[in-house]
């Protein structure tokens, strides 16, 4: 059985291809020094933020970069609603929900959950500032997917469940992006998972029993020019910063990526 998480989601819907190139033929590419760098961090506060959580030392992480220590209090003075707690609410950090779907396993980790008797919060943590379009946010894959799980996986009625999106890096303060949820949001986002499926499963086939390819996203949108994939695909740009760093030859076998 097939896991599939939002990132799985984003990419396939975004390009089949390198879909296929990532998660089928497991192929990815270094990633430079400055992504890496933020990436840690940004992995180092959700480490963070998991171990007050659960009560657990957090001296340690600390140490590892003074912005940790920042981030955390400027939440902490934001938004002290968060971490409050009483009787009539339960929670928890890295909180695992799974559904099966046509013999496909959806799985979302949520940064935090908080729920009530009559109402269920998700909470994520990005550690970069609020996007330009927040009405974006609404669309991405991780806001449905994890609404329409918590919905699927609970008794909670989507107009009972919300999703708020808590940009660290933003300035002065901490800002948030609060999404509310509605059945016909729900019905929606069931109707797109059941016909990107219906897609996944024909190229599988397609690909096991003809060697075919997953199909390429149209030149035309310019999205080659960023991809790591770009020069295996036979779409080269010489100003693109990742043709003229790296080649096919670059790219690597790896274990399937983790969600």
């Amino acid at each position: 059985m097939l896991r599939i998480s939002q990132r799985h989601l984003k990419i396939l819907e975004t390009c089949p291809r390198q879909f296929e190139h990532t998660y089928c033929d497991r192929l990815t590419l270094p990633i430079n020094p400055t992504q890496q760098s933020k990436t840690q961090l940004g992995s180092d506060f959700h480490l963070l933020m998991h171990q007050r959580e659960l009560g657990l030392p957090i001296e340690p992480i600390l140490a590892r970069s003074p912005q940790l220590n920042t981030w955390m209090e400027a939440m902490l003075q934001t938004a002290p609603e968060l971490f409050e707690r009483d009787d009539r609410t339960w929670r928890e950090s890295e909180h695992v929900r799974t559904l099966e779907i046509n013999n496909y396993l959806f799985t979302a980790i949520y940064d935090l959950v908080i729920l009530q008797p009559d109402r269920a919060d998700i909470i994520d943590w990005k550690t970069y500032p609020l996007p330009r379009y927040k009405k974006d946010l609404d669309l991405e894959w991780q806001t449905r997917l994890y609404l329409y799980l918590l919905a699927e996986t609970s008794k909670y009625l989507p107009k009972q469940i919300a999703f708020t999106y808590w940009f660290i890096q933003s300035t002065p303060q901490p800002k948030s992006v609060k999404i509310s949820y509605t059945l016909k949001q729900h019905r929606q986002t069931q109707t797109d998972l059941l016909a990107l499926l219906a897609k996944l499963t024909d190229w599988l086939d397609a690909s096991v029993a003809n060697r075919e390819l997953f199909p390429q996203v149209a030149a035309s949108t310019g999205l080659c020019q960023h991809c790591s994939f770009a020069a295996r695909c036979h779409r080269e740009y010489p100003d693109s910063p990742d043709a003229s760093t790296f080649t096919s030859d670059d790219l690597y076998h790896i274990p399937m990526l983790p969600i």
